[in-house]
């Protein structure tokens, strides 16, 4: 089953890095975010992604063509001139990186590589780290019969929570507690290809637009992560994220 990473946007709250590359390629741990995202469903037997790019898209296609250069040792002979490879740490994916135009919407998106969704597929966006099961999200889907199934998340709260008292007092205080107890979309989808019929340009947002036809028709369910999300919207998240990865948690983190 094929994964399709959203990696067009422009990721303005993060200008820092992304006036000089796509969000999806902004590094944490030292790999670009959209490689800890493949990795996470590759160890769930996901091979076959299609990045639909768009804003620095050409970034992307280059980190991908230059893949296999960056993971081996190799001799350049400057003399003949040659290369030799020594030892290749590929891996076994198959990546097809579309352009979908640095104003498409989301779902505008998603209906430009229409011809390439002819089946049950995966969704998510480039900006992301989770260790999601995505085989129980695709079974829960198959269970459900539903036409999109997304992950609802508890996002940690951003400010400290208090336990109010009498007389002024706060009995109990906890900065920023794991949660507050409110289901977010956390971006990790299971989608049916009819959904591209409800995209009616490329104008067309999946978050705002589709989703909230397919909740009117009952035809949107949701499977519960309670591991690790993290979004990376800002440079606080991404250090976030960076001190989660140097702690190893992860099975594709060496």
């Amino acid at each position: 089953m094929k994964a399709v990473i959203l990696a067009g946007g422009k990721g303005t709250r993060l200008s820092e890095e992304t006036q000089f590359r796509p969000k999806p390629l902004v590094e944490a741990h030292g790999h670009p975010l959209i490689w800890h995202v493949m990795q996470n469903y590759a160890r769930f037997g996901v091979s076959e992604f299609i990045v639909l790019a768009g804003h620095k898209g050409q970034q992307i296609r280059e980190y991908f063509a230059n893949y296999w250069l960056r993971q081996s040792d190799v001799t350049f002979d400057m003399n003949n001139p040659s290369v030799v490879i020594h030892e290749s740490r590929n891996l076994p994916w198959k990546v097809t990186v579309l352009d979908t135009g640095s104003e498409t919407e989301t779902a505008g998106r998603i209906a430009a590589a229409s011809h390439l969704l002819t089946s049950r597929f995966f969704l998510t966006y480039g900006d992301g780290v989770s260790d999601v099961d995505v085989s129980k999200l695709l079974d829960q889907h198959n269970r459900d019969g539903c036409e999109v199934t997304l992950t609802a998340v508890q996002p940690p709260a951003r400010f400290g929570a208090i336990k109010i008292g009498d007389a002024n007092q706060i009995v109990s205080f906890e900065e920023k507690p794991s949660g507050d107890g409110a289901w977010v979309n956390g971006g990790y989808f299971v989608v049916e290809p009819s959904i591209i019929k409800k995209i009616d340009g490329r104008n067309v947002s999946f978050e705002s637009v589709v989703l909230p036809e397919l909740a009117k028709e009952m035809k949107l369910n949701y499977f519960r992560h309670e591991g690790f999300w993290q979004p990376v919207d800002t440079l606080r998240d991404l250090q976030r994220l960076e001190e989660a990865l140097s702690k190893s948690q992860f099975p594709w983190v060496n």
